[in-house]
C-alpha cells in the first residue's frame, strides 16, 4: 500500500473483538454491542502492520436503545433518583453518561400513557409507566425492567430475549415468544426498588403485578417453530 497523504480505512470498528476492547475501551467491557460480529477490528490491525499510528482509540458510542419520542414523555432518573440529563439529548449521548457517570444504571419513567412500541430493544433501562402502554411494547427487549401500571396493548414483548415485564393492569395479547411467568423473591425486590426508585411506595403493592419473560425458543432455530420466525 503506498499513499502520498493518507489512506482512508472505512472497516469498522473492533466492537467485537474482546482483546481490543479490554485493551483500548475498558469502560466497555462485557457491554452488548451495536454492531454486526464483522466489527473485528482487523483492518485497524492491518494499519497497524504498515505502520500506522493509532489516536482516540478510547471513543466510544454508547448506544441508548430506547425511541426518543417515548424518553421525551417522561424524566431520566439515575439510581438516586435524581435527574441527570435533559431528555431531548442526543441519544448516544444519554448512553455516554449513562454508563460513564451513573454506572450504567438509568430510569425512565412516564408520568401518564406511552404509545405503541414503548421500550423496544431496550438494553438494561428500566422503565416506569404510570399509565398505559401501546401495541408492540418491549419488542426485542434485551435486558431491563418495563414496568406497567396500566394495561399493555397488542403483541407485548414480541420476540424478547432477556428483559422483564410487570404488568397491573390487563395486557390484550402476547407477541411471539413471550409468556407470563411466576415471580421469584429476586424478581419481586427488583420490582419494588423500581417503584420505589419512580417514588410509588405504598401506592402500588408487588402482589397487584403479572410478569412476563421469554419463553426461549426462538433463541435457536427448530423446525417446530418455523411459523414464529
Amino acid at each position: 500500500m503506498r499513499a502520498r497523504r493518507g489512506v482512508v480505512l472505512a472497516c469498522g470498528s473492533f466492537a467485537y473483538n474482546d482483546a481490543m476492547v479490554a485493551q483500548y475501551a475498558p469502560r466497555i467491557v462485557g457491554r452488548p454491542a451495536a454492531s454486526i460480529e464483522q466489527h473485528d477490528g482487523q483492518s485497524i490491525r492491518m494499519a497497524q502492520a504498515l505502520g500506522a499510528d493509532l489516536a482516540h482509540m478510547d471513543a466510544t458510542e454508547v448506544a441508548f436503545l430506547i425511541d426518543p419520542q417515548q424518553i421525551v414523555r417522561g424524566i431520566l432518573v439515575n439510581a438516586r433518583g435524581q435527574r441527570y440529563v435533559p431528555e431531548d439529548m442526543y441519544s448516544g449521548r444519554i448512553g455516554q453518561l449513562t454508563l460513564y457517570q451513573q454506572d450504567d444504571v438509568a430510569y425512565l419513567i412516564i408520568d401518564g400513557d406511552a404509545a405503541a412500541r414503548c421500550g423496544i430493544s431496550m438494553k438494561g433501562i428500566d422503565i416506569l409507566v404510570k399509565g398505559s402502554i401501546g401495541a408492540m411494547s418491549a419488542f426485542m427487549a434485551q435486558a431491563g425492567s418495563l414496568v406497567v401500571l396500566g394495561d399493555a396493548g397488542d403483541a407485548l414483548g414480541d420476540s424478547i430475549y432477556e428483559a422483564t415485564i410487570f404488568v397491573r393492569g390487563e395486557v390484550k395479547s402476547l407477541g411471539t415468544d413471550c409468556i407470563e411467568k411466576p415471580m421469584t423473591s429476586d424478581d419481586r425486590d427488583r420490582l419494588a426498588d423500581v417503584l420505589r426508585r419512580g417514588g410509588l411506595n405504598g401506592e402500588a403493592r408487588v402482589g397487584d403485578f403479572r410478569m412476563y419473560g421469554s419463553a426461549r425458543r426462538l433463541y435457536h432455530f427448530h423446525i417446530d417453530n418455523i411459523a414464529s420466525y
